[in-house]
Formats: structure tokens, sequence, C-alpha cells
């Protein structure tokens, strides 16, 4: 599907390039430039930089000493120093703003345990640990993120992401104009994590890289489907599903099933991993262009880098911002604190309700309200959870459902009895009048009927008609859920002419 580009680089900036720049003009007055300070002021500068590099050694140390806390302490505080001294080499002319990036690059990934040799932590936790779920283990018992950065292949991830120009661009884009599109995808990842993380933890790939591909190609909604036919929070095309066991169980489409879906994603990263020498750009592209398309362009020469000319040039404009854009995310999903951002906590540990009286996941989307703070409501949430409902239909008494375990009480209290679920009730079985259209007698049949072939999708049926209608239209004609169609499968189009 197509994405809009962020690689805007000669307007770009990296993270202490801003911070410069923003320390240059505070410390001016008008467009009159500073006098150029004594020689002694930018030796002060670097000698702080160099301090920044010894405290690298020293948490190095320190942590091979098994003291951990003091090493996250060294580097916290040098990390603080650095951005004082890159503010104030921004305000001092000849002073290398660059050299402090490196440095803080350096930093940042000390704290993933990149260079830390046979000592490296299996990952980063955010925040206290937290009790497991009571009957479970490993990933899936966690409620809160802990920002995995496992080994890829021998490799820390951070190791895998160049922080080139792309990438910066893409960084910025997550932080500004994508921010909240960043934080919803974080928000409904929490509540999909249980679902999806241990299908990466078990073939080994790191949680950040889940996190990045999902936030880019579906922002977390399980039900999303592209103009392309992709479908589903890691939006599988049909036939790459097919591949990797993604079928239809009684009419409902796996591609929309958080679990099977992210155990089909972490296969295909292995497998393309594998296929390019465990080239991770190349094997996004592959995820994003079609795996056959990178093979030919990158041949026997596996090591070649995404960004070399011969590939870079070759691929279409949306792979080219689709490769740094999900480094980025997974790279924020790491380092959240250094690039001034705080993902909101979310205790997406999983429960379920037995409904005591009937009701529609919209009738209970408005009876639980903003509980817990949500102010966006909960229906995302209780869509993704339930994939195989229509979120339309009311489920029987009795039916179970998966929700938050946090709004377990809540419905019990809210939504068994009282006013709120009478409410909700009235609001959904409103009555809409409905009117023909009125046609001349002589008019033709508005109605054509097209059978689906091997292959097809809603959105290209939509394209070979004419355009002349929508996917919506045509879902509501035939019923269809998740816009799925069938081989065989006879659907009705309204006429274009």
């Amino acid at each position: 599907m197509p994405y809009r580009s962020a690689l805007r680089s000669l307007r770009l900036v990296s993270w202490v390039a801003a911070i410069v720049q923003l320390a240059a003009c505070a410390s001016t007055n008008g467009p009159v430039p500073p006098k150029a300070p004594p020689l002694a002021t930018v030796t002060t500068l670097y000698g702080q930089l160099d301090q920044a590099s010894r405290s690298y050694e020293t948490a190095l140390q320190q942590t091979r000493a098994g003291d951990t806390q003091a090493a996250q302490k060294t580097l916290d505080d040098s990390l603080n120093q650095l951005r004082d001294a890159a503010a104030r080499c921004g305000a001092t002319p000849s002073c290398d703003s660059q050299r402090f990036f490196s440095v803080f690059d350096h930093l940042l990934r000390l704290k993933d345990g990149s260079f830390i040799g046979d000592q490296v932590p299996d990952e980063e936790t955010s925040g206290p640990p937290l009790a497991p779920v009571a009957g479970q283990t490993g990933a899936g018992s966690l409620p809160e993120a802990q920002r995995s950065v496992t080994l890829l292949r021998g490799h820390q991830l951070s190791e895998l992401i160049a922080m080139n120009g792309p990438v910066k661009a893409a960084l910025e884009m997550w932080l500004t104009q994508w921010r909240g599109n960043l934080m919803d995808a974080y928000v409904n990842y929490q509540f999909l994590r249980q679902q999806m993380w241990p299908q990466y933890e078990g073939e080994g790939l790191p949680e950040a890289l889940l996190f990045g591909i999902m936030a880019k190609e579906s922002g977390g909604k399980v039900h999303a489907v592209s103009r392309s036919g992709a479908a589903g929070p890691l939006q599988f095309m049909y036939a790459t599903g097919l591949r990797f066991g993604l079928t239809d169980q009684d009419g409902f489409d796996t591609r929309f099933d958080p679990t099977e879906s992210a155990r089909a994603n972490a296969e295909y990263v292995n497998e393309q991993l594998k296929a390019f020498n465990d080239n991770l750009e190349l094997t996004l592209a592959a995820y994003n262009g079609g795996e056959g398309r990178m093979r030919r362009l990158v041949g026997d020469n596996t090591s070649v880098s995404f960004y070399d000319p011969r590939i870079y040039a070759q691929v279409s404009q949306e792979t080219r911002d689709y490769v740094p854009e999900v480094l980025a995310a997974a790279w924020l999903f790491l380092h959240p604190d250094s690039y001034n951002l705080r993902f909101p906590r979310v205790d997406g540990q999983q429960g379920s309700i037995t409904l005591k009286r009937s009701a529609s996941i919209s009738e209970l989307t408005v009876c639980l309200g903003s509980a817990n703070d949500m102010q966006q409501g909960w229906f995302r949430t209780l869509r993704n959870l339930n994939p195989r409902l229509d979120p339309q239909q009311e489920q029987p008494v009795g039916a179970e459902l998966k929700i938050p375990k946090s709004l377990e009480k809540i419905y019990a209290a809210r939504c068994a009895d009282g006013p709120w679920p009478i409410l909700a009730s009235d609001l959904h079985n409103a009555v809409v009048p409905v009117f023909p259209n009125p046609s001349p007698a002589s008019a033709p049949d508005p109605v054509v009927r097209y059978t689906v072939r091997r292959g097809d999708t809603l959105a290209g049926i939509v394209r070979k008609h004419g355009g002349c209608t929508s996917e919506s239209e045509v879902a509501r004609m035939n019923n269809l859920k998740f816009n799925h169609v069938k081989a065989g499968q006879v659907l009705k189009l309204p006429s274009c002419r």
C-alpha cells in the first residue's frame, strides 16, 4: 500500500543537530553572529566529549563486574552531560557537533548491551518488573512490554540499525507528524502482546522488530485491509498468507488473527533472513516489495547494502520509505526516553467475560465508555481481541468474549445491568429509514454479476469493474465479512452504465 515519503533529507537534521540549532538561536540576538570564542572553549567542550567516552569504558567495566545498576547510572549521567555539551557546541564556532552525535549513538547502543561482549543482557526493561499472570509463563505473562533487544543471528538489533539519513528522517516523522499514530500503535500492541510476542520470541526474533513492522503496516488495527488487498495487523497478501498457513477457517480469514499473523510473519522473516544472509534491511525490503524482486536485484551479493545505489535506486519509493520507517519505529520502541518520547503505561493483561445479557461489541463500547481513562473508548481493543466477531452482531447470553482483565469488574458493575446497557441497546437498534432510488421502467438492470476467480481480491474486482463503485458498497450488497471473497463466488456489482 502507498506510503508518504519521509526522505526529505535535505531539510531534516539529526537529534543532536536540532539541539545544536536551538542552542545557537537562544544564544544570539538577531542576525548578528556571536563573537568567536577562544580556542579554550572548544577544547573544554571536546574535553566533556572525551569524558563521556571514558564513561562508556567505565560502564563497560561495571557491567562486566556484574554491577548493572551502577553501569546504568553511569550511562544516564553521561547522556545528560552529552546533551548539555552538544547544545553549547551549537553556539561555538568551529565546534563539530557530529562528533557529539557519534558518541551519543555509541552510548545508546551500550545501553542495549550491543558492545558488552560475553556479558550481553537479554533485554532492557521498562519500569520495575511485574508479577506474572497466574497460570502463564514467558513473554505472555508480562502485561507491560519489555523492550527486548534479544540477539538477531548473533547481533543485537541496535547494531543492525544504521543511523543514516533515511532512518533519521523517519525518526523525525514518527516524532512529529506520525506521533499520534505511533502512540495508538503502541497502545494497540500492548493489548495484543500476549498473543503476538510469544510467536516472535519462539522464533528468536526481537520484539522491537515486531512492533516496528506492525506500527508501519497497520498501527495495530487487526482488521486493516489495504487497497492492494493486504490484510491483518501485519498486512499479508492472500497468496503469501496461504504459503504460511493463513487460510479460511469456517469463513474467517486467519490473516486477521493476531496470533496466526505473528506466527506467519516470524516464519517469513526468518525465511528471508536465511535467503539474504541475515541482512535485515533486505529482508524488510522483500516483505514490502516482494522477495522475488529483491532476489533478482541482489543476486549472489547478499552482503550488499539496501542503500547501495544498485539496490536503492531500483526499488519503489514505497519500499525506500518502508525499510527506514520500520527500523525507526523499532529504534524508538527501544529508546523512547532518549528522544523525549514517553509511551503510556498500559496493563495489557487479557481477561474474559461471560455475557449476562446479549450485546454486540458496539454496545459494550458504549456501555464501558472511557473506563480506565481510555479517552478514545474501547471499540478498537475489543475488536482486536475478538477478531472473529462482527462488531455489530449481538452475541447471546452466555457467550464468552476476550477483554482486558482490568475491565472485568467494570463490565460486571456497568454492563450486566442498569441504565448503560439499556442506552447502548437503544442506540444500536435504532431504525434508519431506507428508500429505494426511483428509476425509470426502461432503466437497465442496476446490478451485474461477477464470478470470483482464484487470486481475486475485492479491491482488484472493484478496479476491474471500472472504479464506479467502492469496496464498502460491494461488501454491503453481498453481505461480505471483512471484505473477503472466495473463488467461484458470484458477486453482485452495481451497473456502471
